[in-house]
């Protein structure tokens, strides 16, 4: 009289019904998809943080590498190098401003998609 132990009946499926299961693993899979096609459109981003209304400027990816760095010559004074040197600081600040912003632009909606979208959120992640 013992019957043999159906998963399916926990998780729908089986007879003809639906497997929910398959259906948030299939949500899974098609959000870590989203999450690395964004990744790789951060990674791939150029970003320009500047300073000083545009005097120096510091261009970079998404990922975090540093590709050109403009200086206007009306900012080098031999006597002054502290003005130069905080106007490239606050171009760097600009940037990382500009990177997490883009970061938050792209991966923003995804992350909360994962909060709300897998059977009431992953922890950390929304």
């Amino acid at each position: 009289m013992n019957q043999p132990f159906d998963p399916s009946e926990l998780f729908g499926g089986g007879a003809g019904g639906d497997n929910p299961m398959a259906g948030l693993l299939a949500q899974a899979q098609q959000m870590q998809e989203q999450l690395l096609a964004a990744q790789n459109e951060i990674t791939a981003a150029e970003v320009t943080g500047t300073a000083g209304n545009g005097l120096v400027s510091v261009t970079g990816t998404g990922g975090g590498d540093i590709t050109a760095i403009t200086i206007d010559p009306k900012v080098i004074d031999p006597d002054d190098a502290e003005t130069l040197q905080d106007l490239v600081l606050g171009a760097l600040a600009d940037l990382a401003t500009k990177r997490d912003a883009l970061a938050q632009e792209k991966m923003g909606p995804l992350a909360g998609g994962l909060g709300g979208g897998l059977g009431g959120g992953l922890p950390g992640l929304g």
